[in-house]
């Protein structure tokens, strides 16, 4: 228990440190932006004067490192700021937003989990048998298939055709939970079946790999089958690689899920980053990459302690184990 508390206090500092400099990168860079964000507002046709005011009330006069520890002392209040564009807090938009992209990205991985991994150690069993080399084509059709033409195809089979499922939209889960809840069923669908075959595919490879392990033929030799040596040692030390693609995989669905949001009309964080950097509304767009950005970093995180949960030698400094 000591052992894993200093692990996670060690992870923790590295995560502290890391979200600073990930806030001064996101803020510097996208302060040497070429343009006037308060000239861009308000038209090539606003006045000197009238650029001036709102470069005042945005705070656009003052230095960028003034700027930036006001924006960093807001960000410890949890304050993110008042967007230029809508005129409304930063947090508000972003809690409205992460309503839809959170349980999306959270459904899809699940979904994506509970696919993937199964066939990937139902194909590592039967390594070059006809259900491996089916699970492992079916496997790379998902890989190659693009999100947002199956998203489409989902559309016209389940919503046109059948009208199972809405087409797109999005009603608040305070109105309607039950037709919040339908309204993800598509685009859950539509982001997790292509991870789901990237899953599959990493599971059986590395379970693959482990069934070769010494550790293995010494549990065979002590009487156990095939099948009880997998899953009794084999799985546990397999899922070390497949642990890092989840992480991988949730940091995609959550900021990389504006092509489905815009397929299906849903009012997600990647509609909202597209539209703030359309209008050049820069507090949200810095914000918002941020929370991105902390996300990741918290997935890294939990992915680091189910690594040493996994692996007692991750934690105490040392390699794999070996059962």
């Amino acid at each position: 228990m000591t052992t894993m508390i200093g692990f996670a206090a060690k992870r923790i500092f590295g995560v502290a440190v890391t979200l600073l400099v990930a806030a001064a990168i996101i803020f510097f860079l996208l302060d040497i932006l070429p343009g006037d964000p308060a000239r861009f507002m308000l038209g090539i046709n606003a006045t000197d004067d009238a650029v001036a005011a709102l470069r005042t009330e945005l705070g656009l006069d003052q230095s960028a490192f003034n700027r930036f520890f006001i924006w960093l002392f807001g960000l410890f209040q949890g304050d993110l700021g008042i967007s230029f564009s809508q005129r409304m807090p930063v947090t508000q938009l972003m809690a409205e937003r992460l309503q839809v992209s959170l349980p999306l990205a959270l459904g899809a991985l699940t979904l994506s989990t509970l696919i993937g991994l199964p066939i990937g150690i139902i194909a590592a069993q039967n390594r070059g048998k006809l259900g491996d080399t089916l699970a492992m084509i079916l496997a790379q059709v998902g890989i190659a298939i693009p999100n947002f033409w199956f998203a489409m195809l989902l559309v016209l089979a389940f919503a046109v055709t059948w009208r199972i499922f809405p087409p797109g939209g999005f009603v608040p889960w305070s109105d309607d939970p039950l037709l919040a809840a339908r309204s993800l069923v598509l685009p859950i669908i539509a982001l997790a079946l292509p991870q789901a075959a990237i899953l599959a595919r990493v599971m059986r490879t590395s379970l693959v790999d482990v069934m070769q392990a010494d550790f293995i033929r010494t549990a065979r030799a002590k009487g156990l089958t095939q099948s009880q040596a997998i899953w009794r040692h084999g799985v546990r030390n397999a899922l070390l690689p497949v642990l890092t693609i989840m992480g991988l995989q949730f940091a995609f669905l959550i900021a990389g899920t504006i092509i489905v949001e815009n397929v299906f009309y849903l009012p997600g964080l990647g509609r909202l980053i597209f539209s703030a950097i359309s209008a050049r509304d820069l507090i949200v767009v810095r914000s918002a990459i941020l929370v991105l950005v902390a996300m990741v970093i918290l997935v890294m995180f939990i992915v680091d302690l189910a690594y040493a949960f996994v692996d007692p030698r991750i934690r105490a400094g040392g390699g794999r184990s070996d059962g």
